[in-house]
């Protein structure tokens, strides 16, 4: 049993290694990296640098055992640390263009009734030990209720409510110059990708929402619907998305938020007031058409909360949608909280490398999502059938061929050879009894027993 458990234990990071080649190899990730000028003119290609940082968790290392300590690589370790600090690297870039091929891949898989979504979230990227990063801030935690050093990681994800994509992210950290503890210090040309990255990072998150999804969507990524959580579900910022995709949202029970219902102007409480008299056991309490400033309609559902006494609203701006569909949908929200969950616990954002500088923040938050991209592609591969192609589509064909008659005859025909090598029955009886049964069914279809036998 050793002997068996050592083997198995050598040959694991062999197969783990061969899955990556494949991923590299398949989708032609070092093209993509020339193409997005992450390019060295000298020493080894950002193909084997990328890998080997790609490859750490999935072996069980870190930054410092697997790339600082170790000997066995070809490069050493500022050859890593040029390729994570480079600023003129575009990583959103190759972010979207590995996120569009997946996205190809998945979207032939997924069938024309399932409702794929882009997902807007944040979450904070904890460097609480940290004192010197560049650009670090104090950043308001919602999940704790406390601030924390760090920055702001907004994130847009493709689902199909079976796989999940990062498509973009930006990091952010203060628009307030007093809450952050560390400004830029690095000389760069306005031009390049490492200046607007930190010039995004001290704006507003709002600002952001409408350039990232437009980005998405103007490289042929589809999607029907837009979900995000009750910090995003603005009028005003639902209005500007909306001219570009469909929106649902959970809202904020704010009385400074307003809604023209029935020509008056009134917050989510007035509302729900004048619609739910009595509540009953219904998981849909209400639902009501609403304007947004007079220039967008929307559709208001509130929904009972399971874990208090109290009720939740969703926001839908497409009006036609059922009330049992716009909470269904909204239920794909949750694709983005697993993958916040996965990429900080499993995948090692924000705790496999301790660099200060901004860029490589930016390079290595990048890789961490490329890996989850990594592991969404094998597990949609290995679990669903339709990846087998054209064998799952044959067979799909051959039983959609069979008809009810055709498979009813092949059943009382084996059931007559199992009668027959029992040896005690009558054959003609037996015969008989299955022609009625045929005749019977022949008429139901409005078949005769000849065009059953040309056919």
């Amino acid at each position: 049993m050793d002997h068996i458990s050592i083997a198995s234990q050598s040959q694991d990071p062999v197969h783990v290694q061969g899955k990556i080649d494949d991923f590299f190899g398949r989708f032609k990730i070092a093209t993509l990296m020339h193409r997005c000028g992450v390019r060295k003119h000298h020493g080894h290609s950002v193909r084997s640098l990328t890998k080997a940082i790609f490859t750490l968790p999935f072996v069980g290392k870190n930054f410092f055992r697997g790339i600082v300590l170790n000997s066995e690589l070809p490069f050493g370790k500022d050859a890593a640390y040029e390729l994570l600090k480079g600023g003129t690297y575009n990583w959103r870039r190759l972010l979207l263009a590995l996120g569009l091929r997946l996205f190809g891949v998945f979207n032939r898989l997924t069938s024309e009734d399932r409702d794929s979504v882009l997902i807007i979230d944040d979450s904070p990227y904890d460097r609480s030990r940290s004192k010197w990063v560049e650009l670090l801030a104090r950043v308001w935690d919602h999940s704790t209720g406390r601030f924390l050093k760090g920055f702001r990681m907004l994130t847009i994800c493709w689902s199909d409510g079976a796989s999940c994509l990062p498509m973009d992210f930006a990091l952010l950290s203060s628009a307030d110059a007093k809450k952050r503890l560390c400004e830029s210090q690095k000389a760069l040309d306005k031009r390049c990708c490492a200046y607007q990255r930190r010039k995004e990072a001290t704006e507003k998150a709002t600002a952001h929402l409408e350039t990232m999804v437009k980005r998405i969507l103007s490289t042929g990524v589809t999607a029907k619907y837009l979900l995000m959580d009750s910090w995003f579900t603005m009028p005003a910022t639902v209005i500007s998305l909306a001219q570009h995709i469909k929106i649902i949202g959970m809202v904020k029970r704010s009385p400074k938020i307003h809604y023209l219902f029935n020509g008056q102007s009134l917050d989510l409480m007035a509302i729900y007031r004048r619609l739910v008299k009595r509540r009953g056991r219904a998981k849909i309490l209400a639902s009501t058409q609403v304007m947004l400033n007079d220039s967008v309609a929307a559709k208001l559902v509130f929904v009972r909360d399971r874990r208090k006494k109290q009720w939740l609203t969703l926001l839908s701006t497409d009006t036609g949608l059922a009330d049992e569909d716009i909470v269904r949908i909204y239920g794909k929200r949750w694709d983005i909280e697993v993958f916040f969950k996965m990429a900080k616990q499993h995948l090692k954002l924000a705790k496999e490398i301790q660099c200060r500088d901004f860029d490589a923040l930016i390079a290595h938050t990048t890789i961490v999502f490329m890996r989850y991209m990594f592991l969404a592609y094998h597990c949609r591969m290995e679990t669903d059938h339709r990846t087998f192609g054209d064998l799952f589509y044959a067979c799909c064909d051959e039983v959609a061929d069979i008809s009810f008659i055709e498979a009813l005859c092949r059943i009382l025909t084996l059931a007559a050879d199992r009668l027959r090598q029992m040896g005690t029955f009558c054959e003609k009886t037996a015969a008989a009894f299955f022609d009625a049964i045929m005749d019977a069914a022949l008429q139901c279809v409005g078949l005769s027993k000849n065009k059953l036998a040309i056919a």
